[in-house]
């Protein structure tokens, strides 16, 4: 009795130990997968990092160019009630719903980068926000006042002759985010509004008579 008692107990104690060993095993193998994950994980970390990656000049052009197209969709607005001119509301329209969707785009890039997204409507107080003055094109408070009186042939030369302004100021912005700038999606954008913008100054100086 004793004998099959101890027998017993050295068969346990060997299926304890395979047991024992194959858990072990199993950890060893699910730490080697888990560190292929980790390892997975941080190079996509990486990659998203470097696709991320922006500068001064890409926050710089962001949080500036934000306003910018405010101001540049409230003159828009105002066109299409007070201008004369179906060319001048045709390009204003066109100039709203070209801007609307890159102010979207730009905001959720700074949301992104933990960056503070301008909330100032340039046009609602006539002047922009704090940091107007220093922006290419931007209207001052009196431009922008004259417009909102304005009417008729004279709101169409006066808004052609702002807007053309505000475009130059527009591309010389994009053209320094072109050159100086690190993330991809904002150096696309800039070139994409000195394409634009170019074009569009040459159709109001047309409309201006001065080509």
């Amino acid at each position: 009795m004793t004998s099959t008692r101890s027998f017993v107990r050295r068969a346990i104690l060997v299926a304890s130990a395979v047991t024992a060993a194959l858990v072990l095993a199993a950890c060893g193998n699910g730490n080697s997968d888990g560190s292929g994950s980790a390892a997975q994980t941080s190079a996509a970390a990486t990659a998203e990092s470097t696709a991320g990656a922006h500068n001064g000049q890409d926050l710089s052009f962001a949080q500036g160019m934000i306003p910018h197209h405010q101001q540049a969709i409230q003159m828009a607005k105002t066109a299409a009630t007070q201008a004369s001119s179906a060319e001048v509301k045709d390009l204003a329209s066109r100039i709203e719903k070209a801007q609307a969707p890159e102010i979207e785009t730009m905001s959720g890039w700074l949301e992104s980068w933990g960056e503070d997204v301008p909330s100032s409507m340039p046009g609602m107080d006539h002047s922009g926000h704090s940091g107007s003055s220093d922006t290419p094109g931007m209207m001052s408070a009196k431009d922008m006042d004259e417009l909102m009186k304005a009417s008729g042939t004279d709101f169409d030369e006066m808004f052609l002759t702002m807007m053309v302004g505000h475009h130059e100021g527009a591309v010389e912005m994009a053209t320094a985010e072109k050159g100086k700038g690190q993330y991809g999606p904002a150096k696309k954008m800039a070139e994409d509004i000195i394409t634009a913008q170019n074009a569009e100054i040459e159709e109001m100086d047309k409309l201006l008579g001065k080509s």
